[in-house]
């Protein structure tokens, strides 16, 4: 069975899908099935919703366009990153100090979901603790003291600040003048994890269908029904998880997010000493640039690189021709190293940087917009999502009455706007201002 937006269903091309360690049979939605909760998409915030809701006794039914962890889910930069998008500052600024004290309670749960569910399901997926903020200029050091201290506010002191020797002993390279350690975070095989998760759902008695694309989603008095073309399931609810791959399924939720493109290479085995070179401490790293480059070490000494945003979820035409120019600048002695793998995926980008989460009438749930900080808080929201389904609204409430602001121009302009502001920001990067 094919599907429109990932042809046959099959993985692309990359390091993650050439090495997973769980092969799947994908079973295809075929008749009627029924479930307590239908969730549409088998990534993380999917399979973190069933996962939470499964463990409360509900029967739950995935069903997934393509293959578990199709998307972002499998393909993005595996870095374990507390936070969203827009910082606490900013939601601080826009939403108010409770608003702010709210989201900085729950930073660093979404880490904690992760941990916690490698341990629990024994999931094979190369998981390390410890990640990087770079800083190239005096200004960023001056963000990372000032994001250091508002997170201590909150009661995170998982945080030390490196100068220039500091950053040193973790990253071998000249590029940076400083950074902060996040002890909290960490680095994982993407793929490797949603698989690990989506064995762990059906150990809980879950099931999921997947190369099943939905084609509508419908509620009433009793409940919601999700449609493929071969099958459909009835349930009390439904929770959609889709986020950049969703299309037009939902008419009202097309326009809320833009999908996001954004590369990775993966090197040629570089071999332990080597490797060892690049990140002493095997710490991934990312720098606090607008567009921002980030790496880490694989479990086989590749460095895995990426970077570089193309607004509409479009492919450039060259990933390796786009990245390799940062990866050298960073690592100068991997000038010429053979890439083996490059590919792009899609992220979902809200206008605000806050992830949205809602209810379209009575029995459709959704989460979406994580732009770009989805790992953590895709966790996160699918475990507020089954809160909420199971009767405890109070931290759904909070994200669902945050104000959705659209794109200026709406869907037509929201690519063209969103690189203007791009370049600008890139142009500020580039002026170290």
């Amino acid at each position: 069975m094919t599907s429109s937006y990932a042809g046959d269903g099959s993985y692309p091309p990359s390091f993650y899908a050439a090495s997973a360690n769980i092969i799947r049979t994908p079973k295809v939605l075929n008749g009627e099935e029924s479930a307590d909760i239908c969730v549409v998409g088998a990534g993380y915030t999917g399979l973190s919703t069933a996962i939470h809701l499964a463990e409360r006794g509900y029967s739950v039914i995935v069903v997934e366009g393509a293959q578990v962890g199709w998307g972002a889910s499998g393909r993005n930069g595996g870095q374990i990153v507390n936070g969203l998008n827009a910082s606490l500052g900013t939601i601080e600024k826009r939403y108010g100090a409770s608003a702010a004290d709210f989201v900085g309670g729950l930073l660093q749960e979404g880490a904690s979901i992760i941990y916690d569910l490698v341990d629990r399901f024994g999931i094979a997926c190369d998981l390390k603790r410890g990640n990087i903020y770079a800083a190239y200029t005096e200004k960023h050091m001056a963000e990372l003291e000032a994001k250091k201290a508002l997170w201590a506010r909150h009661g995170m002191d998982d945080h030390e600040l490196l100068d220039r020797d500091g950053i040193r002993a973790h990253v071998g390279s000249d590029a940076y003048c400083g950074g902060m350690l996040d002890r909290s975070g960490g680095h994982m095989h993407p793929l490797n994890l949603v698989l690990g998760e989506a064995a762990g759902f059906e150990s809980l008695g879950g099931r999921i269908f997947e190369l099943s694309p939905v084609t509508r989603v419908t509620q009433d008095a009793g409940g919601a029904r999700v449609e493929t073309a071969t099958g459909s399931v009835r349930a009390k609810a439904a929770v959609l998880c889709g986020n950049a791959y969703l299309g037009d399924v939902i008419p009202e939720l097309a326009n809320r997010v833009m999908p996001v493109s954004t590369q990775m290479v993966a090197t040629e085995p570089l071999g332990e000493e080597r490797a060892r070179r690049l990140l002493p401490t095997d710490k991934c790293v990312e720098d606090v640039r607008y567009i921002l480059d980030y790496f880490r070490l694989s479990a086989d000494h590749r460095l895995v690189f990426g970077g570089g945003v193309v607004y509409g979820g479009t492919d450039p035409a060259d990933v390796e021709k786009k990245l390799r120019p940062n990866l050298e600048k960073v690592f100068p002695e991997l000038t010429g190293v053979r890439i083996d793998y490059a590919w792009s995926g899609n992220f979902a980008l809200s206008f605000s940087r806050v992830p949205q989460m809602g209810r379209l009438g009575d029995n459709i749930y959704f989460a979406h917009g994580y732009s770009g900080h989805g790992v953590t808080g895709s966790h996160l929201f699918g475990r507020i999502l089954a809160e909420a389904i199971d009767g405890d609204r109070g931290r759904f409430d909070v994200f669902a009455d945050i104000r959705y602001i659209p794109f200026p121009g709406g869907r037509a302009l929201r690519a063209q706007y969103s690189t203007l502001g791009s370049w600008w920001y890139a142009l500020r990067d580039w002026l170290g201002v």
